[in-house]
């Protein structure tokens, strides 16, 4: 089920959209979305190994993923430099990088104002990511799909031997 439903969800918006209308985009966009569902589930599996307590996991989960949306670049690009370095322990900084590259061509223009086109790369929001590094955004959601389940598994070992 926690695949399934992502991908139904995908599969109805993605069209309805408006996207690029290309099946190997749309892939792609199914199974970006389906590696973040497995990232998001692994920080849950090792939050609630760790707390061990229902009420203290959620709370907790729910700071730290309204932290990671904030602090991906979605919503804020001027982050105070005190707290910038958040962004590259955000899995969805990683995600909604991985998604604009997909959609999104090297090329690719749009009328930003009366008979003028610019590159969407060099939209602020956009050229904020820094695009171009698809492999190190994949690799980097990656190691937080396998470290978050170590820790989730360390923490249950040691909780276990208590």
């Amino acid at each position: 089920m926690e695949l399934v439903l992502p991908t139904i969800f995908v599969t109805i918006s993605y069209w309805m959209g408006g996207l690029k209308p290309s099946l190997i985009t749309f892939v792609l966009t199914v199974l970006i979305i389906l590696f973040n569902v497995l990232v998001s589930q692994g920080l849950g599996l090792a939050l609630g190994a760790i707390l061990m307590d229902l009420k203290q996991a959620t709370t907790l989960s729910s700071v730290i993923m309204l932290v990671f949306l904030l602090a991906g670049g979605y919503y804020i690009q001027q982050i105070p430099p005190f707290i910038s370095w958040l962004k590259y322990i955000s899995f969805s900084h990683y995600c909604y990088k991985l998604l604009v590259e997909v959609q999104y061509s090297e090329n690719e223009v749009y009328e930003c104002g009366m008979g003028t086109h610019c590159r969407v790369l060099d939209f602020p929001g956009i050229k904020y990511l820094g695009m171009g590094h698809l492999w190190w955004d994949v690799a980097a959601l990656g190691v937080m799909l396998v470290g978050y389940r170590i820790v989730a598994y360390v923490a249950l070992r040691m909780s276990k031997s208590h």
